[in-house]
């Protein structure tokens, strides 16, 4: 009969040491007492240990405040919270999680003294967001107990803990120290030791390539931020989410993540370093990219960038009629939003079934959002009598403004804009909705290039907010913000750029979305939990695999490709995994396997 095994049994940990009392180390301290554990915190001096206990007071003040937490609760939790200013009381931690300042030699002196004082078994944990876990690890004699523990702030509220294992840390602790933070009521990852881990090594290039955007003039701050958070339903927009990070911060996890990797999107853009000189820090100095009403407070106020309500844009042509080239979705969608506007809508297809289609389509959007309470049938019925098909071309001789809507093709589109320009009348604009292909080689093909834009609609047209409205160099300005009073006018969000490839959105989307594919294929970390980082670190509606999945890898490596061919980025190649994927016809939900596997749901 075979030796029966055992499985181990889990590791007791009773008393949880935390060294470091600022807003994190009070916030982890507070996570541990809060589901039981006893705690001693540790800080270098009287004044920190005060300044802890104002944290973990106001902290769980808080919420008793909102409800979730009793007096009582409050008393029991902070009772079971030990703070002091000597480092031998940690001696019975079972675990010990350092969490002070963001520096090397802080951190490795911390982890020598800890060796004389805590139980050669317990476990030792680092908060560190950027520095190397392996080179702390090395200050201290057993470096194989030694685990990054990255907690997200506020720690009580935030569920996502990237766990760090080092390539010495123990099988045995990177297991426990997982199940104890299941334990908590968090959502552990495991990634290796590299700057930046999983979220800031994927957000902050994000970010670091907003910032350079803005550095270029490429578009406003407003609008960069606009165009995040309504095209692609982020929280907040990239330079917003930078001021509240800290423009400090955010240059000193860059720097180390550009030491250590020598990935040119991780250098800091020179304007950031400009800022932080400058002590232009963000909310927490009262200004940074934008100008903030007192030192951390969150009210914007206006400054010299901000625009004046002069500014505002008006419709310097007259647009009552709009005509749509295209039966497919978007089309669809944008004759839908400019019926709704109170626009006459002329939209041509290529037959009359195509042409009944969008009509049904349409109606369909309408029968929706009446059952929801969202529209009245009166509604529909103004909507639907605003519509009029047709399937030539030569019925758009007297519309005010035309979108294009058709096939991604140049060769097909600047056929369209030739035919265009023989048909419309004079002063009429012609719009592109292309999300990647210059639109001054459509501009060209016309004998009015100054009346030719682009209208970048979001899918779905007629729920999403943002249009990207793009100019040339030939566009006139009157065109440009005629289109944005235009969108205005129709409930939407226009944000203004060149004519370049990907505009705002798609440039700082796809190669987010290509370092996740990069990080993926290094075995770095799992889709699951690259995912789970970028969702509950990062607070993002979907992972990028989840959103690679849905948007389709073929779309997603043609967006990129035309970006590494605009920039020319060494960056932006497009990650050889995803070509591999396109290749094996692993496209995503449409055929039903991706990054995952659909057919088995």
């Amino acid at each position: 009969m075979p030796a029966m095994t055992s499985t181990p049994a889990a590791r007791e940990f009773s008393t949880i040491g935390v060294i470091g009392l600022g807003t994190m180390g009070a916030g982890i301290a507070e996570v541990f007492a809060r589901n039981g554990y006893t705690v001693v915190g540790a800080e270098q001096n009287d004044e920190g240990v005060a300044r802890g206990r104002q944290h973990l007071e106001h902290s769980t003040g808080r919420a008793v405040k909102r409800g979730k937490m009793t007096e009582s609760e409050q008393a029991e939790l902070l009772g079971r919270i030990t703070l002091t200013t000597e480092m031998k009381d940690l001696a019975d931690a079972d675990l010990v999680v350092e969490a002070v300042v963001e520096s090397l030699e802080t951190k490795k002196a911390i982890f020598r003294a800890l060796d004389d004082i805590v139980s050669p078994d317990a476990i030792l944990a680092t908060n560190t967001s950027s520095l190397s876990v392996t080179e702390i690890s090395t200050a201290n004699a057993r470096p194989g107990r030694v685990v990054g523990v990255h907690f997200f702030n506020p720690a009580p509220v935030q569920n996502l803990v990237e766990i760090v294992r080092t390539v010495v840390t123990e099988p045995a602790v990177l297991a426990e120290v997982q199940a104890l933070l299941q334990r908590l009521g968090k959502n552990p990852v495991v990634c290796g030791d590299k700057a930046g881990f999983i979220a800031n090594t994927l957000l902050f290039g994000y970010l670091n390539h907003a910032v350079s955007m803005y550095e270029h003039k490429y578009a406003s701050r407003e609008d960069i931020d606009a165009a995040m958070r309504f095209g692609c339903g982020y929280p907040m927009g990239p330079l917003a989410l930078l001021d509240l990070i800290g423009l400090d911060t955010a240059y000193e996890i860059l720097d180390t993540m550009y030491k250590q990797g020598r990935d040119r999107l991780h250098a800091p853009a020179p304007i950031l370093k400009q800022y932080v000189t400058a002590g232009l820090l963000g909310r927490k100095s009262g200004r940074g990219f934008y100008t903030y009403e007192a030192p951390d407070s969150p009210i914007v106020v206006p400054d010299v960038h901000t625009p004046s309500v002069d500014d505002e844009p008006r419709l310097r042509h007259d647009i009552r009629t709009v005509g749509v080239v295209g039966t497919g979705t978007m089309a669809a969608g944008i004759v839908e939003v400019f019926a709704k506007g109170g626009h006459q809508v002329l939209f041509v297809g290529r037959s009359q079934d195509k042409v009944d289609g969008v009509v049904a389509t349409i109606t369909r959007s309408f029968d929706k959002q009446v059952q929801r309470g969202k529209a009245t049938e009166e509604q529909k019925a103004e909507a639907l009598a605003r519509l009029t098909g047709t399937t030539s071309l030569d019925d758009l001789a007297g519309v005010d403004l035309v979108v294009e809507a058709i096939a991604e093709d140049l060769a097909v589109k600047t056929t369209l804009f030739e035919n265009l320009d023989e048909i419309c009348k004079p002063g009429a604009i012609l719009a592109t909705t292309t999300s990647s292909l210059p639109i001054i080689a459509m501009a060209g093909a016309t004998s009015r290039p100054q009346d030719v834009i682009g209208m970048h609609f979001f899918n779905p047209a007629a729920i999403m907010k943002l249009v990207e409205v793009v100019s040339t160099v030939a566009t006139s300005d009157e065109v440009a913000e005629t289109v944005r009073a235009l969108c205005a006018s129709v409930g939407k969000v226009a944000v203004s750029c060149g004519d370049r490839a990907g505009f705002i959105v798609n440039a700082l989307l796809f190669p987010y979305l290509n370092d996740a594919v990069k990080m993926l294929e290094a075995h770095y970390a799992t889709a699951d939990d690259i995912d789970v980082a970028m969702k509950q670190g990062c607070a993002l509606p979907m992972g990028p695999f989840e959103l690679l999945d849905v948007v389709g890898n073929d779309v997603s490596l043609a967006i990129q490709r035309e970006l590494y061919l605009e920039f020319r980025e060494p960056g932006f190649h497009p990650a050889p995994l995803l070509e591999h994927l396109v290749t094996a016809g692993y496209l995503g939900r449409k055929t039903g396997k991706g990054f995952r596997d659909y057919s088995r749901v």
